[in-house]
């Protein structure tokens, strides 16, 4: 702040000798202390939006997306349930989410509307709309099958969100590998989903979860690791206006990344002692 003040009284200075570097100085400390509770406002405002648009956003797609092979099933319905007791919401906030998905499931429901919606209140954080749709690759693997129309809905969705088909790949991937909301027998992502262990598959959903090929490197293993690890920290994501209701999530994905690299160093090692 003083080096404001100084500039203000530099400026001052010049355009009216010393009586104006006075004026410049005392009008800059008089000015910043409001800017300053203006852009903090400003700053909350938008963060409190992005929550409130996060939450609905996916609620309301969730139900599109659990509608789009026709009929939303009983297992589709749990998982919902799920994320709700997940998110600790309870009260108006639960009436709300069950009222965004019921929304969302109605034949009337403008899919590509709220997800530009979204798109534009979370510009810029791809993270952020991973984890959006992270939630909705979960929703509809509950009854344990990907139906082609739920897999082209979910390719529409991160087309206008700007994401790739590698976003959603990799999404996929996290899911086999046993996630909050997840299909398997529910092993958590932290234990590097012991479930899967003789699983072949197992290790290319880990390299599809970290992003790089099976020839890449050590060290390109390493690096992209923990750029995801940044990338996904929750603290970083709560501050970009994710709810705290959804850190659980955030944290769980952290864990699944994780895992995955664990998955890989693990291979890694056994093959070079072989």
């Amino acid at each position: 702040m003083n080096f404001f003040i100084v500039v203000g009284g530099l400026i001052g200075l010049a355009v009216n000798g010393w009586k104006g570097a006075l004026w410049g100085a005392l009008i800059v400390w008089a000015v910043l202390p409001l800017l300053g509770r203006l852009l903090l406002r400003t700053a909350v405002k938008k963060i409190t939006n992005v929550q409130s648009q996060f939450l609905d956003a996916t609620f309301a797609v969730m139900g599109a997306m659990c509608k789009a092979d026709g009929q939303v099933s009983a297992n589709e319905i749990k998982v919902a349930e799920a994320l709700f007791d997940q998110l600790r919401l309870s009260g108006e906030a639960r009436d709300a989410a069950k009222r965004a998905f019921n929304r969302g499931k109605a034949p009337e429901f403008d899919l590509d509307a709220e997800v530009d919606r979204f798109a534009q209140v979370t510009r810029g954080q791809r993270v952020m709309q991973q984890l959006f749709l992270q939630v909705q690759v979960s929703a509809i693997a509950a009854d344990g099958a990907l139906h082609p129309a739920e897999h082209e809905m979910l390719l529409r969705i991160a087309r206008r969100l700007g994401l790739s088909e590698h976003d959603v790949t990799m999404l996929e991937a996290m899911l086999r590998g046993g996630g909050p909301f997840g299909g398997g027998d529910g092993g958590s992502a932290g234990s590097g989903g012991s479930h899967r262990r003789n699983d072949p598959n197992a290790l290319a959903d880990a390299y599809a979860v970290i992003g790089v090929p099976p020839t890449a490197s050590d060290a390109e293993v390493k690096k992209a690791y923990r750029l995801l690890m940044s990338q996904n920290h929750p603290d970083k994501l709560a501050a970009k206006g994710l709810p705290e209701s959804m850190r659980a999530m955030a944290e769980e994905k952290t864990r699944q990344i994780t895992a995955a690299y664990d998955r890989i160093e693990q291979h890694r090692r056994a093959t070079a002692s072989a």
